[in-house]
């Protein structure tokens, strides 16, 4: 018999790439995570994975294995979400990973409304960059999370979680009168009237990072970086202090400075929920999806 806990590493060791990383994941030792995939090879009688010096590759048998790993862990994510749709009200810990933008506009509000609807349910919010998600959710550290992805930099598809769209939002760029840049022509994209101009990024690693970085050189120039700052809020205080110029999502610049202008670019950022997948329909995870989407602003509600 498989045991599922390995398929779970087998699984993860499919994805991370090397077993330092799945162990760093999963809380495990290096050395414990080997010793339990190596009993997983055991159990299944056939190789599953290639050493060659340090790397671990997985060999054919293990890639068709993570493929049913995927489906079992599917199933009993699904089993749990029906055994608890059994119970009579919803009450315990449910834990809640968004970025701080979401935290502010969606997360607080639908905590509100949790409150009202379902007294004993005790969500539990983390900030958490959407980069980092998808492995926060297998690991199970997470139930629910909103992640984002920009036009620029598309969100692929992750194995073992279901997403479905949230909202969304139009991109800005934020500027104030110290920063006298020439227009554009017609047909030429508004940021590169900002190309010689000092700018502000998040830090890099981050999806927004990326966003402005790959919406500048579409535009036909590589920024110079002047502040790498996260939080929109500071940003905008950079901005309209005149230390640079940003792009920021509608979310991020809904009480701008007085000082700043905001100019609207032909790009978006679209927030998603996600979970483990067949666990969408857990009692629990469906509750805090319909508080998101009651807390979305009509103006930017989906359909």
């Amino acid at each position: 018999m498989l045991d599922v806990r390995r398929l779970r590493l087998l699984r993860e060791l499919s994805l991370r790439g090397t077993i330092a990383a799945v162990a760093e994941a999963l809380a495990y030792t290096p050395s414990a995570v080997s010793q339990q995939l190596s009993a997983l090879e055991r159990e299944a009688g056939v190789p599953l994975l290639e050493r060659t010096g340090r790397r671990v590759v997985l060999t054919p048998a293990g890639r068709q294995l993570v493929d049913h790993a995927e489906a079992v862990l599917e199933r009993l994510e699904r089993a749990a979400a029906d055994l608890a749709d059994t119970r009579r009200g919803l009450a315990g810990p449910v834990r809640i990973g968004a970025f701080p933008t979401a935290t502010r506009a969606l997360v607080l509000p639908a905590l509100a409304d949790l409150a009202r609807r379902h007294p004993g349910l005790e969500p539990r919010v983390r900030e958490i960059d959407p980069a980092e998600v998808a492995g926060a959710l297998r690991a199970g550290d997470l139930d629910v999370a909103l992640i984002h992805a920009y036009g620029f930099v598309p969100a692929p598809a992750e194995p073992g979680l279901a997403v479905s769209t949230l909202c969304t939002e139009p991109m800005y760029l934020a500027s104030t009168g110290l920063h006298a840049v020439p227009p554009e022509p017609d047909g030429v994209s508004p940021l590169g009237r900002w190309r010689e101009t000092p700018w502000i990024t998040a830090t890099p690693g981050t999806l927004c990072h990326t966003m402005t970085f790959r919406a500048c050189q579409a535009a036909g120039f590589h920024p110079v970086v002047r502040h790498q700052v996260d939080d929109f809020t500071t940003v905008l205080s950079l901005v309209a202090a005149g230390q640079g110029v940003a792009v920021v999502p509608y979310l991020g610049a809904t009480e701008p400075p007085a000082e700043v202008t905001l100019t609207r670019l032909p790009m978006h950022r679209r927030t998603r929920i996600a979970c483990r997948s067949g666990n969408d329909h857990h009692p629990a995870v469906s509750a805090v999806a319909t508080a998101l989407r009651d807390a979305v602003p009509a103006e930017l509600a989906e359909g």
